[in-house]
Protein backbone atom coordinates (compact mmCIF):
# COMPACT_ATOMS: atom_id res chain seq x y z
CA UNK A 1 0.00 0.00 0.00
CA UNK A 2 2.88 2.48 0.15
CA UNK A 3 5.13 2.98 -2.13
CA UNK A 4 8.50 2.04 -0.18
CA UNK A 5 10.86 2.56 -2.49
CA UNK A 6 9.76 5.91 -3.82
CA UNK A 7 10.32 6.85 -0.20
CA UNK A 8 13.58 5.80 -0.21
CA UNK A 9 14.73 7.20 -2.97
CA UNK A 10 13.13 10.38 -1.64
CA UNK A 11 14.87 10.87 1.78
CA UNK A 12 18.38 10.13 -0.37
CA UNK A 13 17.47 12.45 -2.47
CA UNK A 14 17.09 14.93 0.57
CA UNK A 15 20.33 13.59 1.81
CA UNK A 16 22.36 14.11 -1.21
CA UNK A 17 21.18 17.71 -1.74
CA UNK A 18 22.00 18.95 1.58
CA UNK A 19 25.57 18.02 1.71
CA UNK A 20 25.28 16.62 5.17
CA UNK A 21 26.48 13.85 6.94
CA UNK A 22 25.78 14.26 10.63
CA UNK A 23 24.31 11.66 12.83
CA UNK A 24 20.81 14.11 13.42
CA UNK A 25 20.28 14.35 9.71
CA UNK A 26 20.60 10.32 9.19
CA UNK A 27 18.91 10.05 12.34
CA UNK A 28 15.38 12.20 10.99
CA UNK A 29 16.03 10.38 7.84
CA UNK A 30 15.52 7.07 9.11
CA UNK A 31 12.65 8.14 11.38
CA UNK A 32 10.97 9.07 8.47
CA UNK A 33 11.65 6.09 6.90
CA UNK A 34 10.23 4.26 9.48
CA UNK A 35 7.00 6.01 9.40
CA UNK A 36 6.38 5.00 6.11
CA UNK A 37 6.90 1.18 7.04
CA UNK A 38 4.55 2.15 9.81
CA UNK A 39 0.74 0.45 9.52
CA UNK A 40 -2.28 2.83 8.77
CA UNK A 41 -5.64 2.08 9.76
CA UNK A 42 -8.90 4.07 10.30
CA UNK A 43 -9.66 5.20 13.76
CA UNK A 44 -12.92 7.57 13.49
CA UNK A 45 -14.30 11.11 12.13
CA UNK A 46 -14.40 13.26 14.98
CA UNK A 47 -15.52 17.03 15.94
CA UNK A 48 -17.93 16.86 12.62
CA UNK A 49 -19.64 20.08 11.31
CA UNK A 50 -21.33 21.60 8.51
CA UNK A 51 -22.39 24.85 8.00
CA UNK A 52 -22.98 25.93 11.47
CA UNK A 53 -24.09 22.17 12.66
CA UNK A 54 -21.93 20.50 15.09
CA UNK A 55 -22.68 16.75 14.18
CA UNK A 56 -20.11 15.08 16.54
CA UNK A 57 -18.45 11.81 15.18
CA UNK A 58 -19.58 10.10 12.56
CA UNK A 59 -20.51 7.05 14.38
CA UNK A 60 -23.27 8.77 16.44
CA UNK A 61 -24.55 11.19 13.96
CA UNK A 62 -28.86 11.12 15.05
CA UNK A 63 -31.06 10.65 12.25
CA UNK A 64 -32.26 14.12 12.04
CA UNK A 65 -28.81 15.55 11.30
CA UNK A 66 -28.51 13.32 8.82
CA UNK A 67 -31.86 14.54 7.46
CA UNK A 68 -30.49 18.29 8.18
CA UNK A 69 -27.40 17.08 5.97
CA UNK A 70 -29.30 15.69 3.21
CA UNK A 71 -30.86 19.44 3.01
CA UNK A 72 -27.77 21.27 2.90
CA UNK A 73 -26.63 18.64 0.30
CA UNK A 74 -29.61 19.41 -1.78
CA UNK A 75 -30.31 23.20 -1.20
CA UNK A 76 -25.98 23.91 -2.23
CA UNK A 77 -26.84 25.22 -5.14
CA UNK A 78 -28.66 28.43 -3.33
CA UNK A 79 -25.68 28.53 -0.93
CA UNK A 80 -23.05 30.45 -1.13
CA UNK A 81 -20.39 28.82 0.85
CA UNK A 82 -20.85 25.89 3.06
CA UNK A 83 -17.97 25.12 5.19
CA UNK A 84 -16.94 21.58 6.45
CA UNK A 85 -14.88 20.65 9.22
CA UNK A 86 -13.83 17.59 10.46
CA UNK A 87 -10.95 15.64 12.34
CA UNK A 88 -10.05 11.99 10.37
CA UNK A 89 -8.07 10.11 13.47
CA UNK A 90 -5.27 7.50 11.92
CA UNK A 91 -4.19 4.20 14.19
CA UNK A 92 -0.58 3.88 13.11
CA UNK A 93 0.92 1.45 14.56
CA UNK A 94 4.98 1.33 14.33
CA UNK A 95 6.50 -1.99 13.91
CA UNK A 96 9.91 -1.23 13.63
CA UNK A 97 12.69 -1.76 16.27
CA UNK A 98 13.41 1.81 16.41
CA UNK A 99 11.12 5.18 16.56
CA UNK A 100 9.25 6.53 13.80
CA UNK A 101 8.91 10.05 13.86
CA UNK A 102 8.77 13.48 11.50
CA UNK A 103 8.86 17.37 12.77
CA UNK A 104 6.07 18.69 10.67
CA UNK A 105 3.36 17.24 8.03
CA UNK A 106 1.66 18.11 4.40
CA UNK A 107 -1.03 16.11 3.51
CA UNK A 108 -4.16 15.63 0.76
CA UNK A 109 -7.24 14.29 1.12
CA UNK A 110 -9.13 12.69 -1.46
CA UNK A 111 -12.81 10.82 -1.95
CA UNK A 112 -13.78 8.29 -4.61
CA UNK A 113 -10.83 10.30 -6.34
CA UNK A 114 -12.00 13.36 -5.80
CA UNK A 115 -9.78 15.88 -4.11
CA UNK A 116 -11.08 17.75 -0.64
CA UNK A 117 -8.22 19.36 0.82
CA UNK A 118 -4.67 19.90 0.98
CA UNK A 119 -3.40 20.78 4.48
CA UNK A 120 -0.47 20.81 6.81
CA UNK A 121 0.41 20.21 10.58
CA UNK A 122 2.98 21.58 12.03
CA UNK A 123 3.53 19.74 14.85
CA UNK A 124 5.98 16.31 15.09
CA UNK A 125 4.72 12.99 15.34
CA UNK A 126 6.52 10.51 17.20
CA UNK A 127 5.91 6.54 17.77
CA UNK A 128 8.30 4.37 19.59
CA UNK A 129 8.90 0.71 18.04
CA UNK A 130 5.45 -1.57 18.89
CA UNK A 131 3.50 1.33 19.78
CA UNK A 132 0.18 2.35 18.56
CA UNK A 133 -0.92 6.36 18.42
CA UNK A 134 -3.98 7.96 17.28
CA UNK A 135 -3.09 10.61 14.53
CA UNK A 136 -5.47 13.18 14.26
CA UNK A 137 -5.89 14.89 10.63
CA UNK A 138 -7.57 18.10 11.13
CA UNK A 139 -9.52 18.71 7.55
CA UNK A 140 -11.65 22.35 6.55
CA UNK A 141 -12.78 22.84 3.21
CA UNK A 142 -15.65 24.64 1.31
CA UNK A 143 -18.09 22.07 -0.24
CA UNK A 144 -19.32 25.12 -2.37
CA UNK A 145 -15.69 25.51 -3.73
CA UNK A 146 -16.05 21.88 -4.42
CA UNK A 147 -19.11 22.00 -6.28
CA UNK A 148 -17.79 24.45 -8.46
CA UNK A 149 -15.38 22.62 -9.24
CA UNK A 150 -16.65 19.13 -9.58
CA UNK A 151 -20.41 19.66 -10.05
CA UNK A 152 -23.21 19.23 -6.87
CA UNK A 153 -24.57 16.20 -8.26
CA UNK A 154 -20.75 14.51 -7.73
CA UNK A 155 -20.01 16.47 -4.66
CA UNK A 156 -23.70 15.40 -3.14
CA UNK A 157 -23.30 12.06 -4.04
CA UNK A 158 -19.91 11.34 -2.37
CA UNK A 159 -20.39 13.37 0.93
CA UNK A 160 -23.91 11.20 1.09
CA UNK A 161 -22.04 8.12 1.21
CA UNK A 162 -19.14 9.34 2.94
CA UNK A 163 -21.74 10.55 5.80
CA UNK A 164 -23.56 7.86 5.84
CA UNK A 165 -26.81 9.09 4.30
CA UNK A 166 -26.58 6.36 1.62
CA UNK A 167 -25.25 2.73 1.37
CA UNK A 168 -22.53 3.50 -1.10
CA UNK A 169 -19.02 2.52 -0.48
CA UNK A 170 -16.94 5.18 -0.34
CA UNK A 171 -13.11 5.13 -0.52
CA UNK A 172 -10.99 7.54 1.31
CA UNK A 173 -7.04 8.02 -0.18
CA UNK A 174 -4.88 10.39 2.69
CA UNK A 175 -1.06 10.87 1.08
CA UNK A 176 0.98 12.38 3.54
CA UNK A 177 4.18 13.84 2.73
CA UNK A 178 6.82 13.87 6.03
CA UNK A 179 8.92 17.12 6.56
CA UNK A 180 12.60 16.79 7.53
CA UNK A 181 14.47 19.30 9.39
CA UNK A 182 17.91 19.24 8.11
CA UNK A 183 19.77 22.36 9.84
CA UNK A 184 17.31 24.89 10.24
CA UNK A 185 15.22 24.42 7.34
CA UNK A 186 12.41 22.02 7.06
CA UNK A 187 12.51 20.10 3.83
CA UNK A 188 9.25 17.72 2.66
CA UNK A 189 10.09 14.34 1.44
CA UNK A 190 8.86 14.22 -2.80
CA UNK A 191 7.46 11.01 -2.49
CA UNK A 192 3.56 10.90 -0.25
CA UNK A 193 2.82 8.18 2.10
CA UNK A 194 -0.11 6.42 0.58
CA UNK A 195 -3.24 5.72 3.30
CA UNK A 196 -6.29 3.95 1.80
CA UNK A 197 -9.91 3.84 4.02
CA UNK A 198 -12.98 1.73 2.34
CA UNK A 199 -16.04 2.71 4.17
CA UNK A 200 -19.47 0.93 3.58
CA UNK A 201 -23.08 2.62 4.21
CA UNK A 202 -24.07 3.29 7.82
Amino acid sequence: MKKISKIIVSVIAIFSLTFASGCDVMNNIGGAYRLSQSIYKYSSLGDIQLAGMNLGNASSISLSNLASIATVLAGGSNMQNIPFSMTLNMDVTNPNTAAAFLDALDYQLLLNDMELVEGKMDQPIRIEPGETKVVPIPVSFDLKSLMNRYSQERVTKEMSAFLGITPNETTVSVNLWPKLTVGNTLIKVPAPIPVEFTFGGR
